[in-house]
């Protein structure tokens, strides 16, 4: 099992910055793949990015390339996305996924094997 704990949503201006993090605790935190997903009310949950478990490569969505960052600190079990540029379409329930079997299905929720609670990010115009 994993558990994963998010925080860092808040309310923000357009043109501001946030940082979510996803703490990890259960099994080995290194060996998975890890993602961070979003939901806007009345849209379905959409993926934003996603680390590979070395972090050597990461894949973003297209409407978040160039103002999200994702990254990983393995030695205390925590992933963040660092939010840059954000806009008022980037409000959501952002929510931390862990452990894909394939990374290459990384955009598709239903492959992923656990779940954080979710955080809100609201943008302000």
């Amino acid at each position: 099992q994993v558990q994963l704990v998010e925080s860092g949503g808040g309310l923000v201006q357009a043109g501001g910055s946030l940082r979510l993090s996803c703490a990890a605790s259960g099994r080995t935190f290194s060996n998975s793949a890890m993602g961070w997903f979003r939901q806007a009310p009345g849209k379905e949950l959409e993926f934003v990015a996603a680390i590979v478990s070395g972090g050597r490569s990461t894949f973003y969505d297209d409407s978040v390339k160039g103002r999200f960052t994702i990254s990983r600190d393995n030695a205390k079990s925590i992933v963040s996305l660092q939010m840059n540029s954000l806009k008022p379409e980037d409000t959501a329930v952002y929510s931390c996924a862990a452990d894909i079997a394939l990374i290459a299905y990384r955009t598709n929720y239903k492959r992923w094997n656990y779940w954080g609670q979710g955080t809100q990010v609201t943008v302000s115009p």
